[in-house]
């Protein structure tokens, strides 16, 4: 099958709505919401307080979150797999090759990259906007809240990244997820998959899709920054 053959029948494959095919699909966009979710709760106050207040260590702390931004997937991968395996700390709770396994992971890979983005936003605002809201009475709770509606724009930046690049993650899912069928088979490890067997109809589909989901993605986030 040429490279024609292949991209015609992945269309098929999508107009006749395999139900395998949007399984996997379905899969991959639910635990990348939760895991884009989690870490955009746990990066938002770390952001706020990390820029907000002096601290010993804070440059350290900043260093240290910038370089978990470049960290490699198979790398989160071993470790998730370390503390989950029979052997690890966290074996006695059977998550290894689970949905759960893969969200741990992945929340674990794109919390630092929402920080970091975050921190950089935020950075760059007025101060005028924390002093005049401060001068007008506001507690600390308000002024954290007025300092994220001026850096809104940038908040659904760091979001749109880390979905980004939770969402196409192939490493973690592979490691921790074992690329079970109908159960932790997503778009990025299936598509290794069926390549590897030289389905390449179910890649192309599973690509085609992927690239689509993120064109209506992008434009959902953008609109939100207005």
């Amino acid at each position: 099958m040429n490279l024609l053959d292949s991209i015609v029948s992945s269309i098929n494959l999508i107009l006749k709505g395999d139900r395998e095919l949007f399984g996997i699909v379905f899969l991959s966009i639910k635990l990348s919401f939760i895991a884009t979710t989690i870490s955009a709760i746990l990066s938002l106050p770390i952001s706020l307080m990390i820029t907000q207040y002096e601290f010993i260590g804070k440059k350290i702390i900043i260093t240290i979150i910038n370089t978990l931004m470049a960290l490699p997937t198979v790398v989160v991968g071993l470790l998730v797999y370390s503390l989950l395996s029979r052997n690890g700390p966290l074996g006695c709770l059977s998550l290894l090759y689970t949905p759960y396994a893969m969200v741990i992971g992945q929340v674990i890979l794109i919390s630092p990259i929402i920080t970091g983005l975050l921190i950089s936003s935020i950075s760059l605002l007025d101060i005028r906007v924390k002093k005049e809201a401060i001068a007008l009475g506001a507690n600390k709770f308000q002024v954290m809240a007025v300092i994220f509606e001026e850096g809104r724009q940038g908040f659904v930046s760091a979001i749109i990244c880390g979905f980004g690049r939770v969402f196409a993650e192939v490493g973690i899912s592979m490691m921790v997820g074992g690329n079970i069928a109908s159960y932790t088979r997503n778009i990025p490890t299936a598509i290794a998959l069926e390549t590897s067997k030289g389905n390449f109809a179910h890649s192309f589909a599973l690509g085609l899709i992927l690239l689509l989901v993120a064109f209506i993605i992008n434009p959902l986030f953008h609109y939100l920054r207005k």
